[in-house]
């Protein structure tokens, strides 16, 4: 069902707690800090927090934000917090290692800490967060509504009904470690935790917002998303697609964009069926300030304001990136970035385009339908593919662990240990050893990967230099061609990666803090490839040619990030959208 009502509507029948939840670079923080100004224009006392680490929140508002609760100048009962959730995260971990300082060896203690490095450990310290305002401070009771960009994953949730159970299988669990860590210290928080949970399960105080774009791999993440919470209870959902083109101009780029949108849309998947939707439009520029978000909420136009850079010229394209990696016959090229930029398309086109210029190249993908979407259907000389079943590795990676780590484990061991396995890690860790032997295969051909380890990865296998007993909890010692792979990571002569973002303020941020953890784990980047661009297309249309404006800007600043190693890939529509080729 959709809903043509504006943000200021809704907000009239807002529960008290409200969070929006979805990947980064949906527009989250924009459509809860609208709905915030919203609910502060009705007079209601509102305090927006975010705990989303690529956060704008101070721009967005046009106030500096602190962490603490801090006055939105121009909106009298709105006030705002900004959690560094990296600063959390940080004191997180200091309370959890401290009691193993001079207790274990000094290597044991370093990779605990990166082992609590994680994007799980993370969310763990923001949801402490959330517990202290939901269920602690007492400070539901000083404001009407508490709207969170960012909400805990049903992931995170499912681990803290498990505090009790912590203790026991942590005392028979030789590493002490799980995906956030040793968690001994959870066991204090089991009240608050259990609090917390209620209130979220509470369809009368809580609404959780799915954020999503219209296209259908960010419609999926949401429904997954939507799922794994209605199995704690958490079924109080509202699905908000956010940058749905509503023009109607003859401009091909924007009729091919607006057909493409309506056939995402037209095969959502019966997940949506019961849900409330809400549509909001794609906006040439983002609304900025109280002024601006409160014309969003009311379903008014947004004026683009974005000047086109003076003299800005394009990067080279995949064509220029190709004619340099095929002056080689050998070598490791991977694509890395977070999910929803184009890994696995990027990856295809190289590998396909490096075969065509006569060099014998082995793709590896996790994506099966790859070869359907970029014509790799028929045989292309030179080019050799394997499609890696990240849900069959997974699932054979968590019986080998419950095996051998879990075989001597209680009831309630077991049911921690199988939650740890369920954690975002697990997967990345199975699909890594699967790359890992597919590296040592292909050392005298290029290989291109598509989804490679990331950066906190990367440096566990760094800082335990016994990957597979530290994260694998014991499963022996590691691989050969997990121990030969981070040598070869190392040396940009062999291997050489490629970050891919979107020309848009959260991925360029996820982008240049990936590129941080590889230079931590001693791994360099080849260049940037930024995909699904706009800015070499023409366009009449005011809406997208303001968009490509802003593409520009950005474009300028990624230049910095990457010493000027930049690559440029158009916007297509057969990428966004496979299915509309067929509607």
């Amino acid at each position: 069902m959709t809903d043509a009502a504006p943000l200021s509507e809704l907000a009239a029948a807002a529960t008290p707690i409200l969070f929006f939840t979805g990947k980064g670079g949906v527009g989250k923080t924009t459509l809860a800090a609208a709905t915030a100004v919203a609910l502060a224009d009705q007079g209601r006392r509102v305090l927006l927090v975010s705990t989303d680490p690529a956060s704008n929140l101070d721009d967005v508002l046009g106030t500096a934000i602190d962490h603490e609760p801090t006055p939105v100048a121009g909106c009298p009962t709105l006030a705002a917090v900004n959690i560094d959730p990296e600063a959390a995260a940080t004191d997180y971990r200091e309370r959890v290692v401290a009691p193993y300082r001079g207790v274990l060896p000094e290597a044991a203690v370093r990779s605990i800490e990166e082992q609590l490095s994680g994007a799980c450990t993370m969310e763990i310290a923001a949801f402490d967060e959330f517990v202290r305002l939901l269920a602690e401070s007492g400070i539901r009771k000083e404001y009407d509504h508490l709207v969170f960009d960012t909400a805990p994953t049903g992931h995170t949730l499912r681990l803290l009904q498990l505090p009790g159970a912590w203790a026991d299988f942590l005392a028979d669990n030789t590493t002490g470690v799980t995906c956030i860590g040793p968690v001994s210290g959870l066991k204090s928080q089991e009240a608050l935790y259990k609090r917390a949970r209620v209130l979220l399960a509470d369809a009368n105080l809580t609404t959780m917002y799915l954020v999503a774009r219209p296209d259908g791999m960010s419609l999926a993440e949401a429904g997954r998303a939507g799922a794994e919470l209605a199995e704690l209870g958490i079924t109080n959902q509202r699905l908000l697609v956010n940058g749905l083109y509503q023009g109607s101009g003859a401009d091909p780029l924007a009729q091919a964009l607006r057909r493409g949108q309506r056939a995402a849309l037209a095969s959502l998947a019966g997940w949506a069926a019961g849900i409330e939707r809400l549509e909001f439009p794609l906006l040439g520029d983002a609304p900025l300030g109280i002024d601006g978000l409160r014309r969003f909420a009311r379903g008014e136009s947004v004026a683009a304001t974005a000047p086109a850079p003076a003299g800005a010229s394009l990067p080279p394209g995949l064509d220029d990136l190709l004619a340099e990696l095929a002056k080689y016959d050998r070598g490791l090229v991977m694509t890395m970035g977070k999910g929803g930029v184009g890994k696995t398309t990027i990856a295809t086109r190289l590998a396909v385009g490096l075969a065509r210029r006569g060099r014998e190249v082995h793709l590896a993908t996790t994506d099966p339908a790859a070869h359907l979407d970029l014509g790799l259907g028929t045989a292309i000389h030179g080019l050799t593919v394997s499609h890696i079943d990240p849900v069959a590795v997974t699932e054979a990676y968590r019986d080998q662990v419950l095996a051998t780590a879990g075989k001597d484990l209680d009831e309630e061991g077991r049911r921690v240990l199988e939650e740890d396995l369920r954690s975002p890690c697990t997967e990345e860790i199975a699909v890594f050893q699967a790359f890992a032997q597919l590296v040592d295969e292909h050392a005298g051909r290029f290989l291109v990967l598509d989804t490679a380890p990331t950066g906190h990865t990367l440096l566990l296998l760094d800082a335990a230099q016994s990957y597979h007993r530290e994260v694998s909890r014991n499963l022996g010692a590691a691989p050969a061609a997990i121990q030969r792979l981070l040598p070869r990571l190392r040396d940009p002569g062999a291997t050489r990666i490629y970050l891919l973002t979107l020309a848009e303020t959260t991925p360029v941020h996820e982008a240049a803090a990936l590129q941080e953890d590889l230079r931590r784990a001693g791994i360099g980047v080849a260049g940037w490839i930024v995909n699904q661009s706009l800015a070499p297309l023409a366009t009449t249309d005011p809406v997208l040619e303001a968009r490509r404006r802003q593409e520009l800007a950005h474009l300028a600043a990624i230049r910095r990030l990457s010493g000027d190693r930049l690559f440029l890939e158009p916007w297509r529509e057969e990428e966004n959208f496979p299915s509309s080729r067929s509607a």
